[in-house]
């Protein structure tokens, strides 16, 4: 029997299954799903189902692989290509390995599906994941740069994104060093938002110590045409942005561009960037697939500088920041050379606006998949990604400068079939990815436009990381699924830096120059267990293990910001228990609970340097630590049009072994065992009630409002300081129609006030170190509060935002 025939067979029985299956089919579908939430299941698959070859049809989670004849909730997509459906209708492994990267089996995950952020303002990804629970936000350096932490695993660090492995459509944006930043990220282009949490390093390696994002591009065939949209409103916002999709024949693919600008709501904090993100697939005969990914980010921004926590309450905004000498109160200022390279000689304080402070970045993506069905069980996959930052960071007293290219290729091969008459799904990988950078430090002197001086220092870095994954999947029960995993990876980290001192009034250079070659080697386990109760509970219990090592930058910088030797850095470690339940007795209520304890060795701490210093933050080891939560998730359509919803985090982390060495004439040790880890908010809630009319002459109206709630958190190791906690409400109105023509499709509008209240509130707060008396005493929160800077971005004031797209045929 030809491998056509039994495909069309296949599709053939699963369509006449969806028409007699799909009703009782929908609970149970939900029930697969973990924390993500699905709308009702019909018996006619979507247009866009229907229409997209398997290899980019966005799946909901491979629990599929634990539940009876693995049938899926849907009528199945038509075309019979061994990339749609093997013998029996079984998931083909291509789409098994897509749910690698968006719902792995046994995984504590949450999908946020575009209907969750399609009527409302999508300025930055922030208002897009605070739907999920276990992901907290904090503002970054830049308009849409924010620091995305899952429990609590980026908390701790001063900019970018550390401890996830983020990916858009299964392409790696995480680069080699561990880095990523949201620059990049409009949340318009996306069809949804797979949040993985807890360690995951058996699956996706290095930086995984937090869990993992996976970004999905509107494929073309749900565009089906053309869009265009345009939202702004309060401090100058706007975004132009368009989106062109379609299926011919065997391509399939979506173009997105956007524009944004803006003002800010900050002193010296306007924007202006621009993004293109592409996403094509070719099937070029029924058992190959080529896809294409591109995504170019071009940013220019002015920069505030950080806040001491009584500056913030002194002058939030920095307004009347126009001079250092004559500034407002509650301004921050950075210590300039007046002479392009001595801060002894001569120091001038400036303002962030006098100094002309911001960032100048481009970043570039260029992936490559080719995808091969050697039979309707086995599908092996090659991947090349190359991935180049470009930046110019004129942000304090120094500008960073330099150009970061990384190659990340991989291969994998997925098989579905049988063992001991038991389903299975088998997965093995191998992958090498690396970045090589020669970045310059360089003072920034006065007169405006970051004006730039002498080298301070210059880093050259090597990171290189390969190694190989396996996985296993297996149905023990037909209620019952194994997983188990195993990552082996071996990082080489190379480094020379060399920093410059200039004395005198000639500037006499001294040239201090550090090494560091390391190589680490980690292995990275994961057990976990999948059980269906019965038809409206779902059990999961895992134990994972994830590994992150230092970054080359990191093992340069001391304490006090300056250049030095950190290179005896550690690999963070941390081995995650999970327990989770999920309940969905109809389709109208979906509740997800799961409570996680994680013990961390060698936990990688960032904190910020004193306001001047040529480097920013410092990074050192706290060899014992251990973090357990709650995360709550709610779905509730409790009356027609009425929907409630709700995403709870309870986070409690503590040193459990770290003695901190603080210096003041002579060195001083602090046991910090007992104490928070500062950045960690322990409570935080995202609500939200809202209407929608689905009849009569109100049809498409609706609206909501949302409730954020942030506790909070320690600024220090010595739990003296406090950044202060807040409540902001969002009001949204919306409309949605569609249109009746030839050329337009659809129109949707909406209005929304953001923080309605007008409260002012901390946006983000970078660790700070504690001080000591000569005496050897802690100085006092009232002390830090008013002499560590460097710190605090407030959140944006009450804002108005509207906006509007049409969808042209």
């Amino acid at each position: 029997m030809s491998r056509r025939y039994r495909a069309l067979r296949g599709a053939s029985y699963l369509a006449v299954q969806a028409v007699f299956a799909a009703p009782l089919s929908a609970a149970y579908a939900q029930s697969q799903t973990g924390d993500k939430v699905l709308p009702p299941v019909t018996i006619e698959a979507p247009k866009e189902a229907r229409a997209k070859p398997a290899a980019q049809r966005p799946r909901t989670r491979a629990a599929a692989a634990s539940r009876p004849n693995r049938r899926p909730a849907a009528a199945p997509a038509a075309s019979p290509s061994a990339a749609t459906v093997a013998d029996g209708g079984k998931l083909t492994p291509a789409a098994a390995r897509d749910s690698l990267n968006q719902a792995p089996l046994g995984q504590t995950e949450t999908t946020i599906d575009r209907s969750r952020f399609d009527e409302q303002p999508a300025f930055s990804i922030s208002d897009v994941l605070r739907d999920s629970p276990g992901v907290s936000i904090k503002q970054g350096n830049g308009p849409r740069d924010v620091g995305i932490s899952i429990r609590g695993s980026n908390a701790r660090n001063g900019f970018g994104i550390r401890n996830i492995v983020i990916f858009e459509d299964g392409f790696p944006v995480t680069q080699p060093d561990g880095l990523s930043r949201s620059d990049l990220i409009d949340p318009h282009a996306y069809a949804a938002i797979d949040v993985i949490r807890g360690p995951s390093s058996a699956l996706y390696g290095n930086y995984a110590t937090g869990g993992a994002l996976n970004f999905r591009s509107r494929p073309g065939g749900t565009v089906d045409g053309a869009e265009y949209g345009v939202e702004g409103g309060s401090f100058g916002y706007l975004n132009n942005y368009m989106t062109f999709g379609k299926k011919v024949g065997n391509f399939e693919g979506s173009l997105f561009a956007s524009d944004v600008r803006g003002d800010g709501f900050i002193q010296n904090s306007w924007f202006n960037t621009q993004t293109v993100n592409f996403l094509g697939t070719l099937q070029v005969t029924p058992d190959d697939r080529f896809t294409v990914k591109l995504i170019n980010n071009d940013l220019s921004a002015r920069l505030p500088i950080r806040l001491s926590l009584n500056q913030y309450y002194q002058n939030p905004f920095q307004q009347g920041c126009n001079t250092g000498a004559t500034a407002a109160t509650g301004c921050a200022t950075v210590p300039l050379s007046n002479n392009g390279f001595n801060k002894v000689a001569g120091t001038d304080l400036e303002t962030a606006l006098q100094a002309g402070l911001g960032r100048n970045d481009r970043r570039s993506v260029v992936g490559a998949r080719w995808e091969h069905d050697f039979d309707n069980q086995t599908t092996w996959r090659n991947q090349f990604v190359f991935d180049d930052r470009d930046i110019s960071q004129p942000t304090g007293a120094t500008s960073a400068i330099g150009d970061f290219p990384s190659f990340n290729y991989m291969s994998d091969v997925i098989r579905r079939g049988e063992i001991l008459g038991m389903d299975s799904t088998t997965y093995f990988g191998g992958f090498y990815n690396t970045l090589t950078a020669s970045s310059d430090t360089r003072n920034v002197i006065p007169g405006g436009y970051a004006a730039l001086g002498r080298l301070s220092s210059n880093l050259f870095s090597d990171t290189t990381n390969y190694g190989v994954r396996a996985r296993e999947e297996l149905k023990l029960l037909p209620s019952l699924t194994a997983i188990a995993g195993i990552g082996w990876e071996t990082t080489l980290l190379k480094g020379t830096n060399t920093a410059f001192t200039y004395t005198g009034a000639a500037g006499t250079t001294t040239s201090a120059i550090t090494t560091a070659d390391r190589q680490f080697q980690n292995t990275a386990p994961e057990l976990a267990l999948l059980y269906k109760l019965n038809s409206e509970w779902q059990l999961r219990a895992r134990a994972a293990t994830g590994y992150g090592t230092p970054q080359v930058s990191n093992l340069f910088v001391l304490s006090d910001g300056t250049s030095g030797n950190n290179t005896q850095l550690k690999t963070q470690t941390n081995l995650g228990y999970d327990l989770g339940a999920d309940w969905t007795p109809n389709n109208a209520v979906k509740l997800s609970a799961t409570a996680f304890y994680e013990f961390f060795r060698n936990e990688l701490v960032t904190q910020a340097t004193p306001v001047g210093a040529p480097n920013s933050s410092f990074t050192f080891n706290a060899p014992r630590s251990e973090h357990r939560g709650v995360e709550l998730a709610a779905d509730w359509r409790f009356q027609p049009g009425w929907r409630f919803t709700a995403a709870y985090t309870y986070l409690d982390e503590v040193y459990t072994e770290y003695v901190e060495n603080l210096t003041n004439g002579a060195v001083f040790s602090f046991n910090r065992a007992g104490n928070k880890i500062p950045g960690i908010s322990p409570n935080e809630l995202t609500t939200r009630v809202g209407y929608d009319e689905f009849s009569g002459p109100l049809r498409g109206l609706g609206g909501f409002v949302e409730l954020q709630w942030k506790d909070s958190f320690f600024m220090d190791n010595g739990n003296l300081l406090k950044a202060p906690g807040y409540e902001l409400v969002n009001l949204n109105l919306h409309y949605k129609t569609d249109l009746v023509s030839d050329y337009l499709k659809s129109l949707n509008m909406y209005f929304e006030v953001r923080n309605l209240f007008d409260r002012t509130y901390v946006a983000s707060a970078n660790n700070v170190g504690n001080t000591v008396t000569a005496a050897g005493v802690q100085n006092p929160g009232v002390i830090l509060a008013a002499t560590q800077t460097g710190s605090i971005y407030a959140g944006s004031p009450r804002a108005f935002i509207a906006g509007m797209r049409i969808a042209f045929r």
